[in-house]
């Protein structure tokens, strides 16, 4: 009875160390009055019943694991895929393009993630002049801190995770490159060309003389005008009138009647508006007409004025209801 009891304990206890530690072997099967030097100690020779019975490997947590670390797989190759997918389509980044020889050159350039290295190359050469087999180009994040060098051109742009705010920096390795020594920013460097006033009006023709045979042909208006121009006009305006100017409708009064020799030849008629709707205090040029208070001055042709009974508007009769 003891010896039986014993028995199916060590049995339990033989077949729970295999399910918790899960060794993957086969199970070796339970022989009752064995003399195996596992069941019993009445032999020294192995057990061979165990040759005639198969059992098949135990299967536990391995299996799940197994399993789990399956279906991982999968969904990061779905992800790397779709990841790609994305890449493929129109997928861009912006960012901003520094130049190592040209200090001043600065600019936010769109590139999509799925063009090769190379093609990014390519791009900026149009844009900064340095040709692509002496470009190395380094990126930075929006800290302004290094993260890679894009030393493989064959691989695409968004290998190397950029985002929107990055900073892609091209270093120019020619020595005797085009953006070298500042001619494409200083241009003090730039020879200019000169020509001395006699050479140039020897040319056949110049812009001083097109200047000159438009004026001949295409006088201005003001030069035509005569001194008594819109005279007739001021003959029932003086100063101290009420009035009131077009465009708008804005009124004043008169405080100058005549000629503005600064201005254009002609009458004029000097306004101090109501309200601060003018240009200066009376002063055109120079030349004091009349006094007023700042931005309450305006010179204007007497053909926008009318004189009459136009009192000051009051500021809130617009506002009744």
């Amino acid at each position: 009875m003891a010896a039986g009891a014993a028995d199916g304990l060590l049995r339990c206890v033989f077949e729970g160390c295999l399910r918790i530690f899960d060794t993957e072997i086969e199970r070796r099967p339970y022989h009752r009055n064995c003399g195996c030097a596992l069941h019993g100690s009445r032999g020294r020779q192995p057990c061979r019943a165990a040759e005639k019975v198969s059992f098949g490997k135990a299967r536990g947590s391995s299996s799940q694991a197994s399993s789990a670390a399956v279906a991982q797989r999968e969904r990061e190759r779905e992800m790397s895929s779709s990841r790609l997918q994305q890449i493929e389509g129109d997928e861009s980044v912006l960012l901003r393009v520094t130049h190592s020889n040209l200090k001043t050159f600065s600019a936010d350039v769109r590139f999509s993630l799925s063009m090769t290295v190379e093609s990014v190359k390519e791009k900026l050469w149009k844009k900064c002049g340095t040709s692509v087999d002496s470009m190395r180009l380094e990126l930075y994040d929006d800290a302004r801190t290094k993260i890679c060098d894009l030393d493989d051109s064959s691989r695409p742009f968004g290998y190397f995770s950029p985002l929107d705010g990055y900073k892609l920096h091209i270093i120019d390795l020619d020595p005797s490159s085009v953006t070298s020594g500042g001619w494409l920013e200083d241009t003090s460097l730039v020879e200019k060309y000169t020509i001395s006033d006699e050479a140039y009006n020897k040319l056949d023709s110049n812009f001083r003389k097109f200047r000159e045979k438009l004026a001949t042909h295409n006088p201005t208006t003001e030069n035509k005008l005569s001194d008594n121009y819109t005279e007739d006009l001021c003959a029932n305006m003086k100063v101290g009138d009420r009035c009131e100017v077009e465009p708008g409708a804005k009124r004043g009064i008169v405080k100058f009647v005549g000629r503005v020799e600064t201005i254009a030849p002609g009458y004029w008629v000097g306004i101090q508006y109501d309200e601060p709707l003018g240009k200066h205090d009376g002063l055109v040029k120079g030349k004091r007409y009349f006094n007023c208070p700042p931005n309450h001055g305006a010179m204007v042709r007497p053909d926008k004025v009318k004189v009459g009974d136009f009192p000051e508007r009051d500021p809130f009769e617009e506002d009744e209801i």
